[in-house]
Order: structure tokens, then C-alpha cells, then sequence
């Protein structure tokens, strides 16, 4: 995990083209989108990008009472995402703060919830 007493800084992507607009995905491209989308398959993982995409940053403590757990576990789900450079860490004192990195985290949320919102899972409708 990485700490610092610097501001975090977010990194710098360049502009892509849209999704319509680019070549058929390459077996190896949908194999790390699947990888990807696995770390965002967990509710919990899902609830505390949440909370910190709403708080800014927020200590392992404040993330384990926003979520109703134990900080240990809470601890065991942000390394998934600062070993994937979703979140950064920084240390203040004895404290640190973990904050989300990956501007695309904020838009996935959205999306996400978008679907569900728009267009809910009907009964019979699993395939």
C-alpha cells in the first residue's frame, strides 16, 4: 500500500475513442475485462467505492462503520483495489486515507446504477 504525506494525484489518461468507434475487443482485451469486472463483482467492494466516491477519503474505521463491518475486513477488501490502482493511500499522523484514483469509478457507479434504475431485473428474466 502505498503512503505519503503528499496530496493524492490522480493519473492522467488520454483521451480513447468511444466503445462503437473501436476496433472488436481482442481475446486478451475481454480477458483483463473480465478480471476487471470480478473486482467489481462483490457487493461490499461496491458499497465502499461508494462511500468514497461520495466522502472524497475516509480512514479504514470510517469505512467499516459506513458499511457495518469489522475494520479487518474492510482492510482485506480496499488491498484488492489499491493492488489494482483503483484507490490510493496516503498517511497523516497515525491515520490513512484511502481514496479512489480511477476517475472511470464514479462513471461505472453511475452506469450501474443507471441500469438497475432504468431497467430493473424483471422476474423470469435470467438467463
Amino acid at each position: 500500500m502505498s503512503t505519503s504525506a503528499t496530496p493524492f494525484q490522480l493519473p492522467v489518461f488520454p483521451p480513447q475513442p468511444p466503445v462503437d468507434e473501436r476496433p472488436l475487443l481482442t481475446p486478451e482485451q475481454a480477458t483483463e475485462l473480465m478480471r476487471l469486472f470480478k473486482i467489481f463483482a462483490n457487493d461490499t467492494r461496491l458499497r465502499l467505492l461508494h462511500a468514497l466516491v461520495r466522502e472524497g477519503e475516509m480512514r479504514v474505521g470510517d469505512l467499516a462503520e459506513a458499511v457495518g463491518m469489522k475494520p479487518q475486513a474492510v482492510s482485506n477488501q480496499l488491498q484488492r483495489l489499491v493492488d489494482r490502482r483503483i484507490l490510493g493511500s496516503r498517511r497523516n499522523g497515525t491515520n490513512i486515507y484511502h481514496r479512489v484514483i480511477d476517475p472511470c469509478v464514479s462513471v461505472l457507479l453511475e452506469r450501474g446504477l443507471c441500469l438497475i434504475e432504468c431497467c430493473p431485473e424483471q422476474e423470469g428474466d435470467h438467463e
